[in-house]
């Protein structure tokens, strides 16, 4: 397993915290919290990642495992999903390689590398499907926006940056909103590396012109996996370390999620025979 530093992103000082931040005092004011109130409606989530608004995200994670995952998703698409860091290897040009730029980035399967490199990442099959909703038009669909995904691969490394794969860019895409709000990705479940709960880096930008030319970000986000259906995956062929790494940490310990995990948690139905399709609704 690579080395990850991702734990120490969030000692970057204000600069870096600043748009969580505010992220988090929009959420607020939506809710009628003024400042004052603060202190209190932060803590109103619990160790378990039940937000103040109800709704519960279920998994019905066919063969192998089966139950309820852990948090609970809002009944409002009104709150935006939290601004979160892209981690060290974001790809995006705010740390080294920028693959955005690269044509053969736009894609919907982004399993195998493109260009010099034609590697495909193994493990279980995953579709990522994400609906893009625009706070500010009452959570309308976000039509012609795009998102640039990324993950890591079944060892626990990230292309472009990782000991092994620095000469692959596989597990990383980008995809144009439709008029419904929705991308598709397919892609493998990641693993789960030392110090952070399974996860998926996403962004959110304006247009695809935009993502392509690695402009401003609307936002830039994390989706959690639940635990029950990581735990089936893992206990598959080449997911082995995901094991151990996965129970030394938890949603309520992870660096990000920590804090509140109801609008991250994805729903994820299937089964590792036939494959997975994780689904997750973004308000931006």
């Amino acid at each position: 397993m690579s080395d990850h530093h991702e734990l120490h992103d969030h000692d970057k000082g204000l600069s870096h915290d600043l748009p969580r931040l505010l992220s988090r005092r929009r959420m607020l004011s939506l809710l009628g919290v003024g400042a004052a109130g603060a202190a209190v409606a932060g803590c109103a989530t619990t160790a378990t990642g039940t937000s103040t608004a109800t709704g519960a995200a279920t998994t019905s994670a066919g063969a192998g495992a089966t139950g309820t995952a852990t948090g609970t998703a809002t009944g409002t698409a009104t709150e935006e999903i939290p601004q979160e860091t892209g981690g060290p290897y974001p790809a995006d040009g705010s740390n080294g390689v920028n693959v955005l730029t690269e044509s053969g980035i736009v894609r919907s399967d982004i399993r195998s590398s493109f260009g010099s490199s034609t590697t495909t990442a193994e493990g279980v099959p995953l579709t990522v499907t994400l609906s893009v909703l625009d706070v500010s038009e009452g959570a309308a669909p976000l039509a012609g926006a795009a998102v640039y995904l990324w993950h890591c691969d079944r060892d626990g490394n990230y292309s472009l940056y990782s000991r092994g794969v620095t000469q692959e860019n596989y597990l990383r895409g980008v995809q144009e909103t439709g008029a419904d709000g929705k991308v598709s990705f397919t892609t493998i479940y990641p693993a789960a590396y030392s110090g952070r709960w399974p996860h998926i880096h996403f962004e959110v930008y304006e247009s695809l012109a935009a993502a392509t030319a690695a402009g401003d970000k609307l936002r830039t986000t994390q989706l959690a996996l639940p635990e029950d259906v990581s735990t089936a995956v893992y206990a598959t062929t080449g997911y082995e370390q995901s094991i151990r790494n996965m129970s030394g940490t938890s949603l309520a310990g992870d660096n990000v999620f920590s804090d509140g995990w109801s609008l991250q948690l994805a729903t994820v139905t299937g089964s590792v025979g036939d494959g997975y399709t994780a689904t997750l609704t973004v308000p931006v």
